[in-house]
């Protein structure tokens, strides 16, 4: 993640450049990052788990955004779009504005390489700063792979992952499951050369 300026930038001034700009951008403590742009596969999980949430959900006490929708996280001082986020009764919008929330419930990443190592460690750390976040999805893009985390208890979480296709998620903070058969519908992995495969080829001729 490259950031833009040397120079650090208020709330305000982000939220006015983000405004005006054709391309999103994380606010981190001063700091203004431009995101890294969304692969077909990224867009098809994204889409997948976003469509099917909010079918599930249509009768139900939960509202669900997909990355238009900007999150602020007071105590880090970071604006950020998650990929898919889950809220519990009303959202609770930042002054007021209708495009900024505050009380996730749930929030869905899905990893990219430029971004795994932030979403799995600051991010979630930061994440984690919001009294009302209670669930972590991490879904890779280049295999079948997710990885899960529920909050039990004050700076207590549970892990569990997934990684074969007849398995099922479920959701623990909200009444929602979904197998990876449909999260993963559409996904076309690119092909993996193992070493040896890599050895052979180099070695003709």
């Amino acid at each position: 993640m490259q950031i833009t300026k040397q120079r650090y930038y208020t709330p305000e001034e982000y939220l006015e450049l983000e405004e005006a700009a054709d391309y999103k951008s994380e606010y981190i403590d001063g700091q203004i990052i431009p995101m890294a742009g969304g692969t077909v596969n990224h867009n098809r999980i994204a889409g997948n788990f976003y469509a099917m949430l909010n079918f599930a959900f249509r009768q139900e006490e939960y509202e669900v955004f997909n990355s238009d929708m900007r999150l602020w996280i007071h105590q880090k001082r970071i604006y950020t779009y998650p990929d898919v986020t889950v809220i519990a009764g009303e959202p609770e919008f930042f002054n007021n504005r209708t495009d900024i929330i505050t009380n996730p419930q749930v929030i869905v990443e899905v990893l990219s390489k430029s971004t795994k190592n932030y979403d799995r460690e600051d991010k979630f750390q930061a994440y984690r700063t919001i009294s009302t976040f209670q669930e972590y999805l991490l879904i890779d893009q280049t295999r079948i792979h997710v990885e899960q985390f529920s909050k039990t208890g004050k700076k207590q979480w549970a892990f569990r992952e997934y990684d074969e296709e007849d398995e099922a998620i479920a959701l623990v903070t909200v009444p929602f499951e979904i197998s990876l058969q449909d999260l993963y519908n559409k996904v076309k992995f690119e092909p993996v050369e193992s070493e040896g495969e890599s050895a052979d080829v180099e070695g003709l001729g």
